[in-house]
This record gives C-alpha cells, sequence and structure tokens, in this order.
C-alpha cells in the first residue's frame, strides 16, 4: 500500500454515489476525504457504511479531514480516522475500519444452503419452471387487479366525498331595564345585584370664578335744554322793546314753550326784523323742545298784537338724560347665573378624577358651602353703574358612578333570559343610561338599559360526526329536529360530486358553514 494518500475533495452537499465513482479508480491505497470549509457533506452514518464498505473492496484505507462533530462521531464508532487538517493527517497513525464487509466461501456458516437446495420453493430459482394452464394465470392476475381497484375505490368511497353544510344559529333579542339605586352611604365596594345598588364616590372641589352682567334700573337725571333762534317782525310803525323772557310757542299741537335769553330792540317801522336767542322753557325740557323750522310761530303775552315770531331754523340741543343703577333683582339674577356656572365648571375640573367607567351623576352636583366673605359684588344696590361684577369661591360636591357596576347588574338580568343551550354574542351587547333623580336621603336612583342577541350554540365537531353517512334528506332532518337553528333560514346541504348520494363517511371532509348573526 503507498505510504502518500490520495486526497479526494468533498464538496458541500456531495452524495454517496458520487464518492464510490470517484474512489472506482483507486486501489489498494491510502485515501483522505476532505470535507468542505464550508457547509459539510455525508451527516449520516449510512453514507460512511457506504463508502467504508467501498474502500474494503479495493483495499483502500480511509481517512477523514472535517470539522463536522456528527460526521467525527460516526467515524469514531466506526474505527475511521478523522483529522484536523492534512498536515495532522500525515503526522498521525491511521486506524483500520472495524467491519468486516465481505466474506470467502470458506467462512460461511455450514449450515448455509446451496441455490440448487432451494429450488422447489424459490420462485425466484424457478421462475422459469412454473407450470399452469395460461387461463390460470390470466385469472390470477385479473384477480390482483380486481383486489387493487378495490382498495382504490373504497379509498376514494372515503376520501374523495366532500359536503358542505350551511347553518344559522337560532338567534333571540333579550332585553333588560334595571333602576339602579347608587347609594353615598356603602363603605365597601360590593355590588348587590339582586337588589340592584351600587356603591358611589364623592367627589369634593374648592372653585372659584367671575362673573357679569348688565344693569337693569333706571335713574332719570335732569333734561338739557334746547336751544335756538327766532326772527321777530315789526307790524306797527314803532320801536317795540322786546324784553329777556318774552315767551314764543309752536303753533300745531302740544304747545312747546321757548323764552328769549336777551333784551331786544326791534326797529320801528311795519315790517322790521331782528333776530333773538332762545331757549326751551323747562316744561319743554330735553329732546321735545328740538322742533323743526317754522313751527315757533306765536308770541305770548301783551306783545301779541305787535309783533309776530317764526323760527327759520330748527331749534336744537334737547336731551333727556338717565343713568343705569343696581337693584335687588341684578344681584339675585347674578347670584344664580353665578351658581350654575361654578357648578359647571366644576363638573369639568372632576372629569381628570375619574376611571374610565365613570361618570358624573348630574342631578348631584351641589354647592355645598359658600361663605358670605367669598362672595364679593362690585356695587351695592342703587349705585350708578352699567355691570354689576360677582367674584364668588365656593365648595362642591358630586357624585360619581362606576357605570359598568350597573352594566353588571343589567347584564345578570339578561343571562337570566337566556334558554339553555344558547349564549349572548358579545359584540351585539349595548347598554343606555337613562334619567337620574335624588331622593331627600342623598341616594340616586337612574335607569340602565341593555339589550343583546342570544344565538345557538353548534358543536361544529359533533354535528360533523353526527352527520357522516347520513344522505341528504336524513342530514336535513336531523339539522331541523335536533340543532338549534333559526325558522326563518333553512339548512343547505350541498354534496360533492353528488351522486354519492349520501355525505361523506370521514367526518372531516364534511365542512360547517355557520351564517353569523348580523347586529
Amino acid at each position: 500500500m503507498s505510504d502518500k494518500p490520495e486526497f479526494v475533495q468533498i464538496e458541500n452537499g456531495e452524495d454517496v454515489s458520487s464518492i464510490k465513482d470517484r474512489l472506482t479508480f483507486i486501489r489498494g491505497q491510502r485515501v483522505l476525504l476532505i470535507w468542505p470549509e464550508e457547509g459539510t457533506a455525508l451527516t449520516r452514518k449510512l453514507d460512511l457504511v457506504l463508502i467504508q464498505r467501498e474502500a474494503m473492496r479495493r483495499a483502500i484505507r480511509l481517512a477523514l479531514v472535517t470539522h463536522d462533530p456528527v460526521v467525527i462521531q460516526h467515524a469514531t464508532e466506526l474505527n475511521i480516522s478523522t483529522f484536523e487538517t492534512i498536515g495532522a493527517s500525515e503526522r498521525g497513525r491511521w486506524k483500520r475500519g472495524r467491519s468486516k464487509v465481505f466474506t470467502n466461501r470458506e467462512q460461511r456458516p455450514a449450515s448455509e444452503p446451496q441455490a440448487e437446495d432451494l429450488m422447489p420453493v424459490a420462485s425466484r430459482v424457478r421462475g422459469e419452471n412454473l407450470e399452469g394452464s395460461p387461463l390460470r394465470r390470466l385469472g390470477f392476475r385479473l384477480g390482483i387487479i380486481a383486489f387493487v381497484i378495490g382498495i382504490v375505490g373504497g379509498v376514494a368511497y372515503l376520501v374523495v366525498p366532500g359536503a358542505i353544510v350551511t347553518v344559522t344559529p337560532a338567534e333571540q333579542l333579550v332585553e333588560a331595564s334595571v333602576d339602579i339605586t347608587a347609594d353615598p352611604s356603602l363603605l365597601t365596594n360590593d355590588v348587590d345585584v339582586e337588589n340592584a345598588i351600587i356603591p358611589t364616590r364623592i367627589l369634593p372641589l374648592e372653585i372659584e370664578d367671575t362673573a357679569s352682567i348688565p344693569t337693569t334700573g333706571v335713574q332719570t337725571l335732569d333734561s338739557v335744554l334746547a336751544i335756538g333762534s327766532v326772527v321777530f317782525i315789526n307790524r306797527t310803525a314803532n320801536e317795540i322793546n322786546i324784553p329777556l323772557a318774552t315767551i314764543v310757542s309752536t303753533g300745531t299741537g302740544t304747545p312747546i314753550m321757548f323764552r328769549t335769553t336777551l333784551d331786544i330792540i326791534l326797529p320801528a317801522g311795519e315790517g322790521q326784523e331782528i333776530e333773538a336767542p332762545i331757549e326751551a322753557m323747562p316744561a319743554s325740557s330735553g329732546t321735545m323742545g328740538n322742533v323743526e323750522g317754522n313751527f315757533i310761530n306765536v308770541v305770548v303775552g301783551t306783545l301779541e298784537g305787535s309783533i309776530s315770531v317764526l323760527n327759520r331754523v330748527p331749534t336744537f340741543g334737547g336731551e333727556n338724560r338717565t343713568v343705569n343703577v343696581v337693584t335687588e333683582s341684578d344681584r339675585e339674577l347674578l347670584l344664580g347665573a353665578m351658581r350654575q356656572q361654578l357648578q359647571s365648571r366644576a363638573y369639568v375640573e372632576m372629569q381628570p378624577q375619574l376611571t374610565a367607567t365613570q361618570f358624573i351623576i348630574d342631578e348631584s352636583i351641589r354647592i355645598t358651602e359658600e361663605r358670605a366673605d367669598a362672595t364679593i359684588f362690585s356695587a351695592e344696590v342703587g349705585d350708578v353703574t352699567d355691570t354689576l361684577t360677582l367674584t364668588m369661591r365656593v365648595t362642591v360636591e358630586a357624585i360619581a358612578v362606576d357605570e359598568q357596576l350597573g352594566q353588571q347588574i343589567v347584564f345578570a338580568r339578561m343571562a337570566n333570559q337566556i334558554p339553555r343551550g344558547r349564549i349572548i354574542q358579545s359584540d351585539t351587547i349595548t347598554y343606555q343610561r337613562g334619567a337620574a333623580s335624588v331622593n331627600p336621603d342623598g341616594t340616586i336612583i337612574f335607569t340602565m338599559n341593555g339589550s343583546a342577541l342570544v344565538t345557538g350554540q353548534i358543536n361544529v365537531g359533533q354535528l360533523q360526526e353526527r352527520l357522516a353517512g347520513r344522505t341528504r334528506s336524513n342530514a336535513l332532518t336531523y339539522l331541523q329536529n335536533e340543532v338549534d337553528l333559526t325558522e326563518t333560514s333553512l339548512p343547505t346541504i350541498t354534496i360533492s360530486p353528488d351522486w354519492f348520494g349520501r355525505l361523506p363517511i370521514l367526518p372531516q371532509r364534511i365542512t360547517i358553514v355557520i351564517v353569523e348573526v348580523v347586529p
């Protein structure tokens, strides 16, 4: 045997047949099988056994270069040397494999029968001497074919048929309306489902706010007199003295009186004119004294026959003066509005104190402390001002209720209405809270309504087993009489292929389609 080994590089994933082909041209030498650096090959022990047998047949001594622990373990069990590197294989000692794959004739057991002794019973040896007619051989073959066809037909009968059964479970609407008592005096979180009583939570809050309203009281002040001018016309040939405070007035409707504010000398001669300033009399004060032009045309007094008068331009400046003052009703109105405003603000500011399922009973919000020193008006009754302002600080309390506790009570009432064998569809449950009222003892009564759909239960696995092998009509009868289905929709059965005439024997070949109830 040559001392220098032959190297056989094994590719990643290479199989036994390929290695045996590469050993065909080697005989009586040492062969080093080198595994790939990345990946591996021949990881089964059987692979090494087959290669070792081929090597022994060709008087080849094997050794391996590999890092694969699985291959190393198998090689150790077969007494095949393994090395980390090619250099290590050149320096190390190579083992001989334990297995003796082949034996010579001298090593066969003495009791081993010869081929000639087996001929009477071995069909492979006496195949050519089989006796019998061709018809018998044909029958034998047809029997084999019939047997195979029977096996295939039986398997087809079990596996090929399929069925789809469509059913709609029975459904029913359940409703409950419960008057729930929220009791602030309860010291525990226990819910009395039977009597519909739940605990509450009291929320205190100190809050301050400011509000204003316009005042409604009216106080009348002295009016402003209208002023203007008139023209006096001489109706005589003499000079006329028109003294201060000579009275003139309008000639139509309610007389509006004016008086002159200067002494005037009207020149002699008929038709002579002179202008004189006037102001409204106190009885005609305010806007009443604002008259149009040519409306003042009457002279009152002794000069009436000697002169005539006319205002050629309107009088102006007359004004009625009033001011707003605080009344007692203004204070009461503002105080009431402020209380409502404080309670509304308290409702908003209490929200962060609530859990996700709690809500405040609106009717329970009330002011529990209201101090005089914290109620400050900007003005007293009778004070002149257009606006009244109030700053107020109070303590507000409200009662919070966990809506989930009320829902538990309503759910329990609905559950009592569910017929046996049916279940509530959780996605159809709805709750609605009604109005609340506060009792004199501090408890609160509010209504909670609930509704949900309940449907019949269908055990798919059990139904498949009960329907397996039935005819279509028998299966429909079973569904209508034994399964809790809706009366408004009949079940349907589709069998494929339909020529089998009945549902599959295997329950797994029956598909149950459940039509879900639409909320």
